[in-house]
Order: structure tokens, then sequence, then C-alpha cells
């Protein structure tokens, strides 16, 4: 029963979402601020919907950093709902093409600003990276990725690519990492999903470095967020413990 319906009031209020989203945006098309309008709308919704609870830690300053390259854990569907609230304004993110085709959300995805690429083509990767670096640039905006390249799916912090640490280190501005902890036991026929923890963790600057600096930063980043998501998972574990007894 709760199963059925937590799917139709997901369905029925996602699918009114992007409606009246569309429609907004299409008198104001592509402004970035638009991204983190809906994701914090789309938070407010269906946090309570599918029953979880969020702790998002903020970097205190981030308000006054200017354009950066956001990189955050991706394990599943729910990252958009249980990270969305400490996505920034003027931040979009990078996403494949075939996103646009996703009835009401992949409209709703192209209008807010995104930037959809063309995964399948391996040989435009540094035709990306040039276009996210002419972006920040040229629109003074932030940019969210996940350089692990794909969904988790359980499996913990995947290896990281070096698309987004290239982007960052040729647009001159700092990386900031996002830690989500475990989203997976996340269950639609669960009443109570209990606490998750999103964290900021301080930027890292990118100034001084050169185009080759690109793979020792992206292992310092890897080693950072790893030893974050440990400890966050190991908290939110403790907490949802607590509560259950």
């Amino acid at each position: 029963m709760v199963f059925l319906f937590r799917l139709i009031f997901v369905l029925f209020i996602g699918i009114i979402t992007c409606v009246l989203g569309v429609i907004f945006c299409l008198f104001n098309p592509r402004n970035p601020k638009n991204v983190a309008r809906f994701a914090h709308l789309f938070s407010f919704f269906f946090k309570p919907l599918l029953g979880v609870k969020v702790d998002t830690r903020k970097y205190p300053e981030i308000e006054k950093l200017g354009s950066c390259v956001f990189i955050a854990n991706h394990q599943n569907n729910y990252d958009m709902v249980v990270a969305a609230d400490i996505v920034q304004p003027k931040t979009v993110t990078v996403g494949k093409k075939s996103l646009a085709l996703i009835p009401f959300f992949g409209q709703l995805y192209y209008l807010t600003g995104n930037i959809l690429i063309d995964r399948n083509n391996k040989s435009k990767a540094r035709d990306t990276i040039n276009l996210v670096v002419n972006e920040i640039k040229k629109r003074g905006i932030s940019i969210w990725m996940f350089p692990e390249g794909t969904r988790s799916r359980g499996r913990g912090l995947l290896p990281f690519k070096t698309g987004a640490f290239k982007a960052a280190i040729a647009a001159g501005v700092p990386i900031v990492p996002i830690c989500v902890s475990d989203t997976n036991n996340i269950k639609l026929n669960r009443l109570n999903n209990g606490h998750m923890i999103v964290e900021m963790l301080p930027p890292i600057e990118t100034k001084n470095l050169r185009k080759e600096d690109a793979r020792i930063l992206m292992e310092e980043c890897y080693q950072l967020m790893s030893e974050k998501i440990a400890q966050i998972n190991l908290e939110a574990t403790k907490l949802n413990k607590k509560l259950l007894k």
C-alpha cells in the first residue's frame, strides 16, 4: 500500500511540477538561476513523500565564492532529491543529451539551462571540457558534475574521471566537493527511510595549477570525498539506530 501510494503521488507531483516549470521557464528560458529554484522545489515536495530527512551542511562562505565546479558522488536517482537543497544559485549540471527526451522532466531539464552533451561520442571529450569552460566564463555560472561518470548503485565511490578537474583548472575556478551519505537503502514500500547527510567541503583552489596537475587534483579530491563519505555514513547509521530504539 505504501509503495502504491508513493508511486502515484511521486508521478503526479512530478508531472505537475515539470509542466508548471516548463511554462514558467518559457518566459525566462535557459536562466541558470532556475536550476536551483526547481531543485529546491523538488526537494520540498519529495523528501517528505519519500520519508527521508536530510541534514544539509553548506560551506559557510559559499555565497561569496563565485563560479566554481561542484563535484558530487552519484549513487542513484534519489540523489536529485537528497542533495537538491545544497544546489546553489546559478549552478547548472552537465548531463547526457538523452535526458531531454524524458517526457516532462527532460523539457524542464533543458529549459532551466543545464548543459547537454553526447556521452556516446568519446572523441568529443575535449570539446565537452571546452564547452564547460566557455559556459563558466561567458555566463558566470557554476557547474555541477559527477566525476564517477555513472551511478554507483551501492558499489561505493567509483573511480573518478578527469574531465571535471581539467575543466576547473582551465577555467581557473575552485573545485567544491559535495558528499552524500548512503541513499541506496531508500525503499518506496517503507514508511520511514531515515536520515541522510549532505556535506559541502571547503573549496580547493586551482588558479596555480596546470592541466598536467588534473590527475593529482582528482586523486586528492577522491581521497577527501572517500574519507568524508565514510564518516557521514557512520554518523547517519548511528543516528538512524538511535531513532529506531
